[in-house]
């Protein structure tokens, strides 16, 4: 089983619950409808890693605030990358079928280390850089749907194990990536941040 780092110590989550759709900006770019109800997705535990890798001219970055939960509320908070095979997610789409192959394979939950959230969430907001330019940003009055709400929506269907980790959506700016590529991620709270990692494709 795949593990995280929260507050220095392994934790294994049994699944990462994804929120779709949950940007306003992102929901055009892709040409998408806003959806009357919150959209959720799972990846299993053997999507999760600690390494970008390069899957496709199709794949694509996502860039996301993620949260720990223990003991069925928000612990910890982290960085995270949702890879998307584009191509296959279209083709998916225009017939109705579910998103696993496009979303679920191994590799596909891109996740930094976790630690303990113990500022208000309002506070919350995310920056993604590419080669040192600034593609992504996001803060908690983005969110069409919060992590309260996430959690509370999540829970009202299915039942959370401690370590479950939330990927709480993607703002607009999301592209395919290329062999080289580097990122880095942060969360922030007021200017100071919370978490930051750098991945190398």
């Amino acid at each position: 089983m795949n593990s995280v780092i929260y507050n220095g110590d392994k934790v294994t989550p049994s699944k990462v619950v994804c929120i779709g759709r949950n940007y306003v900006e992102h929901i055009e770019e892709l040409g998408n409808e806003i959806p009357e109800n919150m959209v959720v997705f799972n990846k299993s535990n053997s999507a999760i890693t600690n390494e970008l890798n390069y899957y496709s001219k199709d794949c694509r970055f996502e860039g996301e605030i993620c949260f720990l939960i223990v003991s069925g509320k928000i612990a910890g908070v982290g960085f995270g990358l949702d890879l998307t095979h584009a191509d296959i997610q279209n083709r998916l789409k225009a017939k109705g079928l579910p998103w696993e192959r496009a979303k679920a394979f191994d590799g596909s939950a891109v996740l930094s280390e976790f630690v303990s959230l113990d500022i208000p969430l309002e506070s919350l907001e995310m920056k993604l850089y590419r080669n040192g330019e600034l593609v992504q940003f996001a803060n908690y009055e983005l969110m069409m749907y919060k992590p309260l709400t996430m959690v509370e929506e999540i829970s009202s269907f299915m039942s959370f194990e401690d370590g479950d980790i939330i990927m709480s959506g993607t703002p607009k700016g999301v592209s395919t990536y290329a062999k080289g590529d580097k990122f880095v991620g942060q969360v922030l709270s007021g200017g100071k941040v919370l978490v930051e990692v750098a991945w190398e494709v």
